[in-house]
C-alpha cells in the first residue's frame, strides 16, 4: 500500500482541501453537478481527516461556485482557444483537467507550501506552469507576462475574502497596471457573513477566518475606473447557463432556498469583471 502523503499547510492555507474535498464527494455522486476523479485520487492520497466536513452543506455551494468558475473560463476559451488562464490562490484545483481545450496557456499559483504539496500531484509542461508566490506580491506577474498572451482570465476562487483587507484592492489594481482588459472571476462575501463565521459550517472546523468584507462588488469596480462588473450572482441566482444543466436535486434545493432569501445565500456572491 502506497504512504499516504502528510500535509503542512499554513492556517489559510488549510482552507484548500475543503473545495478539493466537495470535489471529491460530487464525483462519487451517481448524478453530480461536475466530474472530477482527479480530485478523489488527491484526497485519497492526502493523510488528513476530511470526514470533518461530511454532511456540510457548504460542499455543495463550494462545488456550484466552481461549476459557474469553469463556465467563464470555458467561455473566454470557446471564443479565444489560445487564451491565457491564471489561477491565483490555485490550491489543488485541477480546473486544468477539466476543461483544458489543448491550446490555452495555463499558470496555477499560490503559497510556497501550497506548491509544495501541488507538486506532488501535477507536473509542468509547456502550457502549464506553476509559480510559488502570494498573490499580495506582484513578482509573480514577470512570469506570466514573459510567456503568454492576452486574453487573460484571472480566476481568485476562495482566495481574496481571506487577505487582509488592505491588501484586496492592492491585489486587484495590481493585475489591471500588468494585464490591462483582463476577465478576473472572484467571490465576495457580505459583511453579516464575515462577521458570522464562528458559526459557518466549513470555517467553524478550520482555524481561518475571512478578514475582507465585501457588500457590494461594484467596490470592486470602483477602484479600477473602467472596470465593469459583468456578472454578479449569489448561489440561488446561477445563470440559467449553468443552473439548467445540474442535477434535478440540486435545482430543486435552489429553489427552496431562493425562497427563503437566507443572507448566507445572498450575501456570498460570485462575480466576474472586466479590468480596464
Amino acid at each position: 500500500m502506497t504512504a499516504r502523503r502528510e500535509v503542512s499547510l499554513g492556517t489559510v492555507q488549510e482552507t484548500l482541501l475543503i473545495p478539493l474535498y466537495a470535489r471529491a464527494v460530487e464525483n462519487r455522486k451517481p448524478d453530480p453537478a461536475l466530474r472530477d476523479a482527479r480530485a478523489e485520487e488527491i484526497v485519497a492520497a492526502i493523510d488528513y481527516d476530511f470526514t470533518r466536513f461530511d454532511g456540510l452543506p457548504s460542499l455543495v455551494g463550494s462545488v456550484l461556485r466552481t461549476t459557474l468558475f469553469d463556465r467563464w473560463v470555458s467561455d473566454l476559451l470557446i471564443r479565444c482557444p489560445k487564451s491565457t488562464v491564471v489561477e491565483l490562490g490555485a490550491g489543488l484545483n485541477t480546473r486544468y483537467e477539466r476543461i483544458d481545450n489543448g491550446q490555452a496557456r495555463w499558470f496555477e499559483m499560490d503559497l510556497p507550501d501550497v506548491i509544495d504539496v501541488r507538486r506532488s500531484f501535477f507536473t509542468d509542461t509547456s502550457r502549464r506552469t506553476t509559480i510559488a508566490a502570494s498573490a499580495t506580491d506582484m513578482s509573480w506577474s514577470d512570469t506570466v507576462a514573459s510567456s503568454s498572451t492576452a486574453p487573460y482570465f484571472f480566476a481568485a476562487e476562495a482566495v481574496l475574502p481571506f487577505l487582509a483587507e488592505d491588501d484586496v484592492p492592492d491585489s486587484v489594481t495590481g493585475i489591471v497596471g500588468r494585464f490591462g482588459g483582463a476577465l478576473l472571476a472572484l467571490d465576495t462575501a457580505g459583511p453579516e457573513i464575515v462577521g458570522a463565521q464562528d458559526e459557518h459550517d466549513a470555517l467553524s472546523k478550520v482555524e481561518a477566518r475571512m478578514q475582507w468584507a465585501c457588500a457590494d462588488p461594484n467596490q470592486i469596480a470602483a477602484w479600477c475606473p473602467g472596470a465593469k462588473v459583468l456578472a454578479s450572482c449569489g448561489v440561488t441566482g446561477l445563470p440559467s447557463q449553468v443552473s439548467d444543466r445540474l442535477p434535478r436535486a440540486y435545482r430543486e434545493m435552489l429553489s427552496g432556498l431562493a425562497a427563503q432569501r437566507l443572507p448566507q445565500a445572498e450575501e456570498y456572491r460570485f462575480n466576474l469583471l472586466r479590468l480596464p
